[in-house]
């Protein structure tokens, strides 16, 4: 690992000591869901939606029993609601059928659950197993990292492989979640606060620009 990366990381974990989920859950399906409902949709209108919708179905054989029309009720204003509310039911009947009741622990698995792409697999995988490696590729991350020149362009899977060639695998995943904390804080897409940016010694934008 190069000084750069080094310098990087550890200035996001002074920046960030608590490398948290944005997103509230208490149950592993819960967080599934929660990460399903945050595609195209910020963390915060998640985390008010979540409450009502666990509260009415209250286990995984409540949800996968539920009825796709009201799911689509509690979920409205997430946007994209109907194809969400589906992809829902449907993963927990699969949870329920085909993993004993438990958000599975590989990348293949996960990957066969309906709506589950490798973003969110990954971020399951880092939350709730502790899997060495996993990556995080959203916007946040993808437009930082650029800018710090740890990676390029915006496909995802390239992102991901190239952070994963850099990143220690055992920080990824903290690494991934101070990074979505640093985009929202400090490093925004339209204005960035670049005079009380951390990282400012790094930045391919700044430095460059």
């Amino acid at each position: 690992m190069n000084k750069q990366v080094r310098g990087i990381i550890d200035a996001l974990n002074i920046k960030y000591p608590d490398a948290i989920c944005a997103l509230h859950y208490n149950k592993d399906y819960e967080l599934m869901i929660a990460v399903r409902l945050s595609a195209q949709c910020t963390d915060a209108r998640v985390n008010l939606v979540t409450p009502a919708l666990f509260a009415a179905y209250p286990t995984l054989e409540a949800m996968a029993g539920a009825d796709i029309a009201d799911v689509e009720g509690y979920i409205h204003s997430c946007g994209f609601y109907r194809q969400k509310a589906k992809d829902i039911v449907f993963a927990c009947q699969m949870l329920l059928s085909e993993y004993g009741g438990k958000v599975p622990g590989t990348m293949e698995e996960l990957l066969r659950l309906p709506g589950v792409g490798r973003k969110t697999a990954n971020l399951l995988l880092g939350d709730l197993y502790n899997e060495p490696g996993s990556v995080v590729c959203d916007t946040h991350c993808m437009r930082i990292c650029e800018r710090l020149g740890l990676s390029k362009g915006r496909e995802p899977e390239k992102v991901e492989k190239q952070l994963r060639a850099v990143l220690p695998p055992e920080e990824s995943s903290d690494f991934c979640h101070r990074i979505v904390l640093f985009g929202r804080e400090i490093c925004t897409a339209r204005g960035p606060k670049c005079d009380q940016c951390p990282l400012a010694i790094y930045c391919k934008h700044i430095n460059n620009g």
